[in-house]
């Protein structure tokens, strides 16, 4: 399943956006202008489905709270709301939809409340909140119906959806040097600390088949490189990924992560989870440490894992690159432009002449990426 739309209301940069969405998507702006605040609306519904070491509270605490969420914008109106559709693909009728709407209690202790939540399934609604059990016993309405198993049990598809949501943005320090560093665990792993763990727990069968395909997809954008292969180490068991490259002398070109290019590692881990699971996944700037010509090859690459993989994940990403967008295959209804005003943060739809400069020949970087430029840049010059 796919999300298709998405509706805020007072979340952070956003004080109000509606976005439509496809199997891909790309958000492009200037810094500060809210991707990964985005990007946070979707690991924030998947931290509320938790239920256990989840749940509405933790996911708000977990922020900073709700100032820290509510956009600064929102003067007269507290509550923050999210509504999500989904659907089986980018052109099938909507299966679900999920309406979340929340604010401080306003007074005591502060507590976060349910102020309004629903679900939608094939059109027909399910139940909406506040009801009467909520009427009766306002601590009710500190936890939402997501959360709870013995009130999601109609939607539970809707729920387990949430919780398949992956973000992913590969630090490739934190994979080379994991001893050295001694830095904890953070909760579902986002940058990567334990994605060689996570290679080693999935089944051999198709542990080999995903390296298979990642040794193939990355022998384009690696031409040195002839093979991967997974190992555990005989002594202290840790895992370990060895590529075999070109060498004039046989078996001396054996590598191991360590010696692993940053560029090389994040290519990894973007593979391997494009082909783990079919739940929403999220991508921050996967451009980052790979040259030009490795860059240009991510839209085929992430197409290419889509249609590979036994079920197509929808893949939302973040980008500053120019030579990303560039390439003919990226769609200018895949895009996703976000432009700053005193008010905060909206989304712009392509205009008619957008998309008729695009159907002309010219790229979604040319069009669009002009218009997300910082005004002004060219005074950095003064710092030279």
């Amino acid at each position: 399943m796919i999300i298709t739309k998405l509706v805020l209301k007072n979340w952070r940069n956003f004080r109000s956006a509606s976005i439509s969405l496809r199997d891909r998507a790309f958000i492009i702006g200037v810094n500060a202008s809210g991707k990964s605040n985005l990007l946070d609306v979707f690991r924030f519904l998947r931290d509320v489905a938790k239920g256990a070491g989840g749940g509405l509270e933790k996911a708000v605490s977990d922020r900073g709270g709700m100032t820290k969420l509510r956009s600064l914008s929102a003067r007269k109106d507290p509550e923050i709301s999210i509504e999500i559709s989904v659907a089986e693909g980018a052109d099938m009728p909507e299966k679900w939809r999920y309406l979340l709407g929340f604010k401080s209690e306003g007074k005591g202790k502060q507590r976060v409340f349910v102020t309004q939540e629903a679900v939608w399934r094939d059109g027909k609604r399910l139940f909406a909140r506040p009801d009467e059990f909520d009427e009766d016993d306002d601590a009710r309405r500190t936890q939402t119906y997501l959360q709870q198993v013995n009130t999601n049990k109609d939607f539970r598809e809707l729920v387990e959806f949430f919780q398949g949501i992956t973000y992913l943005h590969l630090v490739p320090q934190l994979l080379k040097y994991p001893e050295q560093l001694g830095s904890s665990r953070i909760e579902d792993d986002p940058f990567g600390q334990g994605f060689l763990e996570r290679v080693a727990r999935t089944p051999k069968k198709f542990r080999e088949a995903r390296l298979r395909k990642i040794e193939s997809a990355l022998r384009i954008c690696v031409p040195q490189l002839k093979e991967l292969r997974f190992q555990q180490d005989e002594i202290t068991g840790y895992p370990h990924l060895h590529a075999l490259y070109e060498h004039w002398r046989p078996n001396a070109g054996w590598q191991r992560e360590d010696q692993f290019s940053d560029g090389t590692l994040r290519l990894l881990g973007l593979m391997w989870v494009l082909l783990d699971g079919d739940g929403l996944l999220l991508l921050e700037e996967p451009e980052l440490s790979l040259n030009d010509a490795i860059v240009a090859n991510i839209p085929s690459l992430i197409a290419r894992m889509q249609r590979e993989a036994k079920y197509r994940r929808q893949v939302i990403l973040t980008t500053h690159s120019e030579v990303l967008l560039r390439q003919p295959g990226v769609g200018i209804g895949e895009v996703v432009r976000l432009v700053t005003n005193s008010e905060g943060t909206r989304v712009e739809e392509p205009t008619e002449r957008d998309k008729k400069m695009v159907a002309s020949g010219l790229t979604v970087a040319d069009v669009l990426l002009s218009k997300v430029r910082p005004q002004g840049g060219q005074q950095m010059d003064l710092w030279k």
